[in-house]
């Protein structure tokens, strides 16, 4: 199809991390765009929701995901420098492992290949370093300095922020189940009775696209369980604040634990990063289990000794959303040329939000070359992530 004009009328449904970051490049195109969604912007059961997101460049020989975290990184710094609070904490972040497997190379070839910044350790130099650890096990570390936390929520409603200042309209509103009917779609109908049109359509719906395209995406995208924890620090101990502790990932034998250090005295957070149950996110039921408690705390005593019998202070029960093997999806419908699909980005999107969106927005008008891994017909029925 024709690349459009400058000017036409995008609806961008979804105002998650992608879906706001898609509107904004969009918005820059100088496009009319429409930003909505049910509950606003990073509500408390959406993707892009809770506390905080590690940002990181590794991943093992996927370079692609690599370009696109190091060329969202100035954009969210850039996002972090106008927003009153901080949105990127650079902490730095390591991850480490037992084994110094084909990933673990890979990330360091190409971020040589990349010319990108990343720091090799052994198990004395990790301890050396982050001494609030115990690295018993441990082979190989790799630290990433330009890196850290995301500020999730607040980042996606800063964005939103800044989209309505410059002219973007955003609304509330639910959108109903879109079924193809021609070539195009005019127009979305609202669960208000209203419908809503346009010349083009995004819809970034997170673990919400089956429900909207239940034909098309029903069984391409799968929402899991996710239960994450926050522990208090020891009174008057600065060890794990940002300025010492980074984000870390603890490869442990293909069974990753993840964490961060003590943003905004919220308290230290654990999480593992496993597909728990296929969940609803309408229904699923939101209280923290005994058995996950159990898990991390098991996990907090032996990595981080100082924190033993530290009081759990906060915890969140929310979903990953990912397509069958963990690569993202943004391609176009495959019935209605002028809507594009863009999701399966949960558990390791949001620090791509800048570059999917700028890819979405240039996707959606045919204006970049297409990148076939992001594609539809990638995408099975069988669950079986294969990108961390």
């Amino acid at each position: 199809m024709a690349q459009g004009k400058s000017g036409d009328r995008v609806v961008v449904v979804g105002a998650g991390v992608f879906g706001s970051w898609t509107a904004h490049h969009l918005q820059n195109a100088g496009h009319r765009v429409t930003l909505m969604d049910a509950w606003g912007a990073s509500h408390s059961r959406a993707s892009s929701g809770g506390e905080s997101r590690l940002t990181r460049a590794g991943y093992g020989r996927d370079a692609v995901y690599t370009r696109f975290a190091w060329d969202s990184l100035p954009q969210w710094q850039a996002l972090s420098a106008v927003s009153g609070l901080p949105i990127l904490i650079p902490n730095g972040v390591v991850f480490f492992s037992a084994v110094e497997d084909d990933y673990f190379r890979g990330s360091i070839d190409v971020h040589k290949q990349l010319g990108l910044p990343i720091e090799r350790m052994d198990r004395g130099e990790l301890q050396s370093r982050f001494p609030m650890m115990d690295f018993s096990g441990i082979e190989v570390g790799l630290f990433e300095p330009k890196f850290g936390a995301l500020m999730a929520r607040r980042s996606v409603q800063t964005l939103v922020d800044r989209f309505v200042r410059a002219g973007g309209e955003y609304r509330i509103g639910a959108a109903l189940a879109v079924q193809a009917g021609g070539s195009s779609l005019t127009s979305i109908k609202l669960q208000s009775g209203e419908e809503l049109g346009a010349d083009r359509f995004v819809f970034a719906l997170g673990p919400w696209l089956p429900k909207i395209f239940p034909d098309v995406l029903g069984k391409k995208i799968f929402a899991t369980r996710q239960e994450v924890f926050y522990f208090a620090t020891p009174p008057g101990s600065r060890d794990y604040l940002p300025g010492r502790m980074p984000g870390w990932a603890d490869f442990n034998a293909g069974d990753i634990f993840y964490g961060f250090p003590d943003l905004e005295n919220r308290g230290v957070k654990f999480a593992n990063d496993k597909h728990g149950a296929l969940v609803d996110p309408d229904a699923q039921d939101r209280r923290p289990t005994q058995a996950a408690i159990d898990e991390i705390i098991a996990f907090r005593d032996r990595r981080f000794p100082g924190l033993r019998n530290a009081p759990l202070i906060g915890a969140e029960v929310c979903q990953y959303e990912n397509s069958s093997n963990g690569d993202f999806l943004i391609d176009m419908h495959p019935a209605l040329w002028n809507v594009l699909l863009v999701g399966g980005g949960t558990g390791h999107g949001s620090k791509h939000g800048p570059e999917v969106g700028r890819y979405a927005a240039a996707r959606l008008f045919g204006a970049v070359k297409v990148e076939p891994r992001f594609s539809l017909a990638t995408k099975g029925e069988t669950q079986h992530r294969e990108v961390h």
